[in-house]
C-alpha cells in the first residue's frame, strides 16, 4: 500500500497579525490616502511564510464584532483594551482582499474568536498522520494548541521579521510548562492584556513554580485541599501567603483558566480543499492588489515567491529581463516622467516604467510615458522644470561635499560621554538601573513603578503602554525622567545615524557624495539619500554640530541661499488675499503682522505669545490644521482654539476662500496643481470612509502650495546653472546641497561677492513681481567655512 504524501496546512490567525503589524510600522497610506501599515505588514508575513514554511494548505481565521461567549460569561473580558483605532478597523476589513488575492479561504463564526476558530479547525485534523499543522500568529495565546511537532506556532519576536517556530520543546524552553498547560499559567497569573484578573498577587514566577510543583489548577487545588496539603505547598518552597491567596482565589483562578481556553467545538465547516492553494492563485491579481495599496516593494518579492511554480500565476510581461540597453540619460527621462504622471511612485526603476507601460521594451515603455505626459498636460513642467535638473543633480552627486573626518570624530567622542551622562542620570532618577533602549524595561519603570499615566494613551500590539516619542512627548512635564529619556534618545540617534556613520560613507577624495533625487517625494520636493542630508536636525544645537562637519574645500567658501518663509509667501501669491500679500509686500515680520490682524492691537503691542499662536497658525492652516490640533499646539482650551481659528479666516477670508476652493476642486477633479501645472493626485478624497476623506483633503490644501514651492526652487537651480556657463563661472561656484527651501553652493573665495548676489537675484525672480501681485520670494544669503557656522553677507550697493 501507498504511503500518503505528507502535506503542510498554515493556518492564519488575521486579527492577531494585524494588530501587531499596526502597531509595529509607520502609518503607511497609499495613493489613495487609504492606511496601509497593517495591511502591508500582513502582506510582507505572509510572503515571508510562504518562503520559510511552504505551505500546501492556508485557511485564515477572524475575529467578527460583537460579543463572545467570554463576554457574556465575564462582562470585563477584555474591558480595558482601548477603542479600535480607525485606521485599524479598515485595515482589518481591507486585509479580506489580500486573504481573497491569494486564494486563503476564511473561517470565523459569531460569538467566537479567532482563535476559537482555529482551534476547532486544529481539533478536526489532529488525529490525520499525513497532515501537519502550524499557526500563524501575532501573539502567545495560540501556543496551548501546539501538539508535539504534528501542531506548532510561528510567531513574532519583534516586529514583523524576527519569527519563531515553536513546538513544544520550545514552549518548555521558552516557558517551564508544557503547551497544555497554558490556561493554567494564565488562570494563576492572569493576562493583563484580555483583562483576565487570574490570582491577584501571584505573579510569572510563582505560577510557573506552582505548575512544576503540582500540575494543572485543578490538581493544584486537589493538593491543597487534602489532608496535610499546606504542608505539601511549604514543603515545595511556598509562602503562607500564596497558599491564602490560593485559598482566597479559587473560583478566580478556575474562571480565568475557562476565558483563557480556546474552544475547540465551534460550529464551524471545515475540510482540506482538493486543490493546493497555489493552483488557484493569480498573481496579476496579487501585483494588481498590491499596485493599488502602493506596495511597490512587494512586487518582487511576490515574483520571487511564485517564480518557476504550476500557478498561473506570473503575468507575461515584464517578468523577460529587458534584452536591450538602456542609456542612463533616456532612462533617469522615463524615471521622472512616470513620477510626474503618478507622483506615488517616487524614484521610478526599470522595472517601475515597464510595469506602468506593459512592456519588456524600454523604448516602448519610454514612449508610452511620455504620450501620458502630453496627454495630461505635463508637458511644460517635464520639458521646463524637470528635464533641465537632471545634469545639474548628476554633477552635484559627482562633486560631493567635504567633511571633517578629525571633528567628526571628536564630537563622536564628546557625544559618547554626554550619553554615559544621561544614562547615569535617568538610572538616578529611575531609581534602578534597566536598559534604556527596552520598550518594555522602560515602560515598566514608567507606568508600573512610577504610575504615571496619561489619557488615551496608545498601545503597542501586545497591549503595552506605547514608549515612542509622540506618546512620551505628552506625558514630558510629568516626571523630569521624561525629559532625560527624550535627550538620550536624541543624542543616540545623532550618533548612530550621522557621526558614527558618516565617515564611513566619505569617499577617498575626502567628500561625501549623497544621491538627490529630483523624484524623491510625493510633494515635488527633492530628497537625498546615502545619507538623508534633509533630515539633520538643526533646532537644537546637538543636531547643527553635525553641520559642522560638513567643510569647504581649500580656496572655497560655502555659501547658503535660503527662501525666507516661501510657503506663506506663495499662499499669499495663489491666493491672492490681499491683506496677506500686503503683509509681504511691506517687508514686516510676518508672524507679529498676522498676529496684529487677528488679535487687533498695533504691531508694538504684540508680545512673544502673541507672535507664537500667530507662527503656530500660519503654518498650521497650510498644512490642514483642524481645531483639535490647534488647540494641542497652542496649549489653549478647545473654545479658544476655534475662536483664534474663526478669527484668522475672518482677518483672511481670501485665504480662506482659496482653500476651500482647493479642496472642492480637488474632490471634483481628483488631484491639484500647482501654478506650473504639476499635479498630484488624491484618489482618497472620494472615499466614503471619513478619516481617509479628511486626510485626502488636509494633504490636498497644502499641495498646490509646497509643490509651487517646489518649482520654485528647481526652476532657480536651473537658472543659475545657466548664469554659471554663459558667464564661464561653472569651475568657480559649485551647487552641493539642496535642502528643503536651502541651496548650498561652493564658491572661491574671490568669486564669492560677484556670484552670490547674482544667485540671490535669480533666486528672488523666478516669477517676476507683477506676476505675483508684488510679493518678492526673498532669499537670504550666509556664508562660513562649514555648513554650521554661517553668517549673513553684508552687500554694498
Amino acid at each position: 500500500m501507498q504511503k500518503a504524501e505528507h502535506k503542510r496546512l498554515v493556518l492564519l490567525d488575521a486579527h492577531a497579525i494585524l494588530h501587531r503589524a499596526y502597531h509595529a510600522l509607520p502609518d503607511f497610506t497609499s495613493a489613495q490616502g487609504e492606511p496601509t501599515g497593517a495591511l502591508y505588514g500582513l502582506s510582507a508575513m505572509l510572503l515571508k511564510l510562504i518562503a520559510d514554511l511552504k505551505p500546501d494548505y492556508l485557511a485564515a481565521c477572524f475575529d467578527l464584532p460583537g460579543p463572545t461567549y467570554r463576554h457574556e460569561a465575564y462582562e470585563a473580558y477584555k474591558g480595558k483594551r482601548p477603542k479600535l483605532d480607525d485606521a485599524l478597523a479598515s485595515q482589518i476589513s481591507r486585509s479580506r482582499d489580500i486573504f481573497k488575492a491569494f486564494s486563503i479561504p476564511i473561517y470565523e463564526k459569531a460569538g467566537f474568536e479567532a482563535d476559537d476558530a482555529l482551534g476547532t479547525i486544529v481539533e478536526t485534523l489532529k488525529k490525520r498522520k499525513d497532515i501537519d499543522i502550524i499557526i500563524a500568529s501575532g501573539d502567545m495565546d495560540t501556543l496551548q494548541l501546539v501538539d508535539d511537532k504534528k501542531v506548532r506556532v510561528y510567531t513574532l519576536k519583534k516586529g514583523i521579521n524576527d519569527t519563531i517556530l515553536y513546538d513544544e520543546d520550545g514552549v518548555v524552553a521558552r516557558f517551564g510548562f508544557s503547551p497544555a498547560q497554558m490556561t493554567d499559567y494564565k488562570g494563576l497569573r492572569g493576562d493583563p492584556s484580555d483583562n483576565i484578573i487570574g490570582v491577584p498577587g501571584i505573579g510569572e514566577k510563582t505560577a510557573t513554580d506552582l505548575i512544576n510543583a503540582f500540575g494543572t489548577i485543578e490538581d493544584i487545588y486537589a493538593t491543597l485541599k487534602k489532608k496535610g496539603g499546606d504542608e505539601a505547598f511549604k514543603k515545595a518552597g511556598f509562602r503562607e501567603r500564596v497558599i491564602e491567596l490560593l485559598r482566597t482565589h479559587e473560583e478566580q483562578a478556575r474562571f480565568s483558566k475557562m476565558l483563557a481556553t480556546i474552544k475547540c467545538d465551534v460550529p464551524i465547516e471545515f475540510s482540506l480543499p482538493e486543490k493546493e492553494w497555489r493552483e488557484n492563485v493569480s498573481v496579476p491579481d496579487i501585483l494588481g492588489l498590491f499596485t493599488e495599496l502602493s506596495f511597490r516593494t512587494l512586487g518582487e518579492r511576490v515574483k520571487a515567491v511564485f517564480r518557476g511554480t504550476t500557478a498561473s500565476l506570473l503575468p507575461d510581461e515584464p517578468v523577460a529581463p529587458v534584452r536591450e540597453e538602456v542609456p542612463p540619460r533616456e532612462l533617469a527621462e522615463a524615471s521622472v516622467a512616470l513620477w510626474l504622471i503618478d507622483s506615488t511612485i517616487t524614484d521610478p526603476d526599470l522595472s517601475d516604467i515597464l510595469q506602468f507601460a506593459k512592456t519588456d521594451s524600454f523604448s516602448g515603455a519610454h514612449k508610452t510615458i511620455e504620450r501620458e505626459i502630453e496627454k495630461r498636460g505635463l508637458a511644460q513642467v517635464y520639458r521646463e522644470i524637470e528635464l533641465p535638473l537632471i545634469p545639474i543633480v548628476e554633477r552635484m552627486h559627482r562633486r560631493g561635499v567635504r567633511v571633517d573626518l578629525p571633528y567628526l570624530k571628536s564630537l563622536s567622542k564628546e557625544y559618547t560621554k554626554e550619553l554615559g551622562k544621561l544614562e547615569k542620570k535617568i538610572f538616578s532618577l529611575a531609581g534602578e538601573e534597566f536598559n534604556i533602549n527596552s520598550s518594555r524595561q522602560l515602560a515598566a519603570i514608567l507606568f508600573d513603578k512610577l504610575g504615571l499615566s496619561v489619557k488615551n494613551h496608545k498601545k503597542t500590539g501586545t497591549g503595552l503602554k506605547s514608549t515612542r516619542e509622540s506618546e512620551l512627548e505628552k506625558m514630558r512635564d510629568m516626571h523630569p525622567l521624561i525629559a532625560e529619556i527624550l535627550s538620550y534618545r536624541e543624542l543616540q540617534k545623532l550618533l548612530s545615524t550621522y557621526i558614527d556613520n558618516l565617515p564611513a560613507m566619505v569617499g577617498e577624495d575626502g567628500r561625501l557624495h549623497a544621491r538627490f533625487l529630483s523624484a524623491g517625494t510625493t510633494t515635488g520636493r527633492m530628497s537625498s539619500q546615502n545619507p538623508n542630508l534633509q533630515n539633520i536636525p538643526i533646532r537644537s544645537d546637538l543636531g547643527n554640530n553635525i553641520r559642522k562637519a560638513f567643510i569647504a574645500a581649500n580656496g572655497f567658501t560655502l555659501v547658503a541661499l535660503d527662501y525666507s518663509q516661501i510657503e506663506l509667501r506663495v499662499a499669499a501669491f495663489l491666493s491672492k488675499d490681499e491683506k496677506l500679500s500686503d503683509i509681504f509686500r511691506k517687508g514686516g515680520d510676518v508672524h507679529s503682522s498676522v498676529a496684529s490682524e487677528v488679535f487687533r492691537v498695533p504691531p508694538e503691542k504684540i508680545d512673544y505669545e502673541m507672535r507664537r499662536r500667530a507662527k503656530i497658525i500660519n503654518f498650521g492652516i497650510l498644512y490642514g490644521m483642524g481645531i483639535n490640533s490647534l488647540r494641542a499646539s497652542l496649549g489653549s482650551t478647545r473654545a479658544e482654539a476655534q475662536a483664534f481659528y474663526d478669527a484668522y479666516f475672518e482677518t483672511f477670508s481670501g485665504l480662506a476662500a482659496y482653500l476651500d476652493r482647493v479642496k472642492a476642486d480637488a474632490a471634483r477633479k481628483g488631484y491639484t496643481e500647482t501654478y506650473f501645472g504639476r499635479r498630484r493626485y488624491f484618489e482618497g478624497i472620494k472615499s466614503s470612509i471619513p478619516f481617509i476623506r479628511a486626510s485626502a483633503e488636509r494633504m490636498a490644501i497644502n499641495a498646490p502650495i509646497q509643490g509651487t514651492e517646489s518649482d520654485i526652487i528647481k526652476i532657480a537651480m536651473a537658472r543659475v546653472d545657466d548664469y554659471l556657463r554663459e558667464e564661464k563661472l561653472a569651475e568657480d561656484a559649485h551647487l552641493l546641497l539642496q535642502v528643503h527651501d536651502e541651496l548650498v553652493y561652493e564658491i572661491k573665495k574671490e568669486k564669492v561677492k560677484e556670484i552670490a548676489p547674482k544667485i540671490k537675484e535669480i533666486m528672488e525672480t523666478v516669477l517676476p513681481k507683477k506676476e505675483t501681485g508684488g510679493i518678492v520670494f526673498t532669499a537670504e544669503i550666509k556664508t562660513g567655512e562649514n555648513w554650521g557656522e554661517m553668517r549673513k553677507l553684508g552687500i554694498s550697493h
